[in-house]
């Protein structure tokens, strides 16, 4: 069985054939689909449709790119809604550097509060990051901001995923001194993306699979609406990468994020 751990199936590009879109995933071996927030209401939208289907997940949080518009009393709501049994984790959160039209100095805070909060109700945490080309600000601001929220890391239960990793280079290192796994989605099959490289000497059991759909479609369908079926050539590809099967991919990624996400059923 595969495991999508990262896909926004409550956005718009999926209303019209949801249904068809969750019958290819299943078709191709995905038992699950943890459904990141990016505001309150899609916390919402995303709850809506795990009452509808028996394998999605939903998760709460503030994007930082959706902090301008934040109410202040919308953290407060996300922190209610980590209460409902739906929601499995608290994501996705963290900073984003990237669109200058949507920065907000609020971010260290935000991303400082949604730490917190993850230790607090003991849901995993799921970063989002993202910097200008070839910089690494937002990666190196997250990892201080975490060293000083977090206590050391015990080697025991992972505490979350860096979500969409592309780099840079020292990440896994950091990633995995913190507690944290790599989410590797569709960028792993880019040619020029350079993460298969930084992938080959990262402990597949630092690893989870997602899609991020609709949006990072992987090759050969990059530039379409991406979708959990794909999930099957990011898996394919991680093979590649560590010359085992997709089956062994399968097996070894979902056994790590049902740890991950249900520690007290594994």
């Amino acid at each position: 069985m595969l495991i999508d751990t990262h896909a926004h199936m409550y956005d718009g590009r999926f209303t019209d054939d949801l249904d068809i879109v969750l019958t290819r995933a299943h078709e191709a071996g995905v038992g699950e689909i943890f459904l990141p927030a990016v505001d309150v209401q899609s916390v919402h939208l995303a709850l809506n449709l795990c009452a509808q289907y028996d394998d999605l997940r939903a998760m709460a949080a503030i994007h930082p790119t959706h902090i301008p518009e934040a109410a202040d009393g919308d953290f407060d709501e996300i922190t209610q809604l980590c209460e409902v049994p739906q929601v499995v984790a608290v994501g996705e959160c963290g900073l984003d550097y990237y669109w200058d039209k949507y920065y907000d100095k609020r971010q260290p805070e935000f991303f400082a509060r949604h730490i917190r909060l993850s230790t607090e109700t003991g849901l995993p945490l799921i970063i989002h990051l993202r910097d200008k080309q070839h910089r690494d600000n937002a990666h190196r601001d997250a990892v201080r901001i975490l060293e000083r929220e977090l206590p050391p890391f015990d080697n025991g239960r992972a505490r979350g995923i860096f979500h969409c990793f592309t780099g840079p280079d020292w990440l896994p290192e950091a990633a995995a001194g913190l507690g944290f796994l790599l989410g590797v989605g569709g960028a792993v099959t880019f040619k020029n993306s350079g993460v298969a490289d930084m992938l080959r000497d990262v402990p597949l059991s630092q690893v989870v699979l997602e899609t991020d759909a609709p949006y990072m479609t992987p090759v050969p369908y990059r530039g379409r609406r991406n979708e959990p079926a794909r999930v099957t050539l990011v898996a394919e590809k991680i093979a590649e990468i560590n010359n085992c099967t997709a089956a062994e991919v399968a097996e070894i990624t979902s056994t790590t994020a049902r740890r991950l996400f249900y520690p007290n059923d594994v």
